[in-house]
C-alpha cells in the first residue's frame, strides 16, 4: 500500500508545529526564569546574516500552510508577518494548526502528479510534481526553519533537548 499525500503531509506538519509551540513555550519560560526580556530571544539570530527567531517561526508556519494550499487547491490564510513576541509567535503557530485542521485529506490525496509552481526568487518560479514538491522542497524547508528556531533558542541557553524537538510536550 502506498502512502497518501495527506498522510505524508498533514500529520507531519501538525506534529512539527505542535513541537514548535512547545519549544517556544520553553523559550519564554527560560527568559522569565532567568529574568531577562523575552524579546531578546524573539530577535536572536545564529549568525548576523541569518533570520531571527521570529522569521524562522513565520517561515515554518508558511511552509506548512503554503505546501498544503498548493497541493490541495484550498486557499491559505494570509498572515501579516508582524509577530513581535512569544505570544504572537505562539498564536501564529496556533492559527496555522487550526487552518491545517480545516483542510480535508481528500483534497490532498491523489495529487501526486499535480503540477505545483513555487516562487524561487523575486521574478522566478519552479514547477514540479506535487509529490516531489512535498518530499524535496516543502518538508525540507519546513524542518530547516523548525531546526533553526530550535537552535537559536538552544544557543541562547534555553534548556532544550532532542525530545523537545521530536515529541514536544506529549
Amino acid at each position: 500500500m502506498s502512502i497518501s499525500m495527506s498522510s505524508a503531509s498533514l500529520p507531519i506538519f501538525r506534529t512539527g508545529l505542535q513541537n514548535l509551540s512547545h519549544i517556544l513555550a520553553k523559550g519564554l519560560a527560560s527568559a522569565q526564569a532567568r529574568k531577562f526580556d523575552p524579546q531578546v530571544l524573539v530577535t536572536a539570530r545564529l549568525a548576523p546574516d541569518m533570520l531571527p527567531l521570529s522569521r524562522q517561526v513565520q517561515i515554518a508556519c508558511d511552509s506548512a500552510k503554503l505546501c498544503v494550499a498548493r497541493i490541495s487547491g484550498v486557499d491559505a490564510p494570509k498572515f501579516e508577518d508582524n509577530e513581535a513576541s512569544f505570544d504572537d509567535l505562539t498564536a501564529r503557530v496556533a492559527k496555522t494548526l487550526e487552518w491545517l485542521e480545516s483542510v480535508p485529506a481528500a483534497k490532498l490525496d491523489g495529487t501526486e502528479e499535480k503540477e505545483v509552481t513555487i516562487p524561487t526568487g523575486r521574478e522566478t518560479t519552479r514547477t514540479m510534481k506535487a509529490e516531489a514538491y512535498l518530499k524535496h522542497h516543502a518538508l525540507p524547508n519546513f524542518f530547516f526553519h523548525m531546526t533553526t528556531a530550535y537552535a537559536i533558542l538552544r544557543h541562547n541557553g534555553v534548556e532544550l533537548g532532542k525530545l523537545d524537538y521530536l515529541v514536544g510536550a506529549r
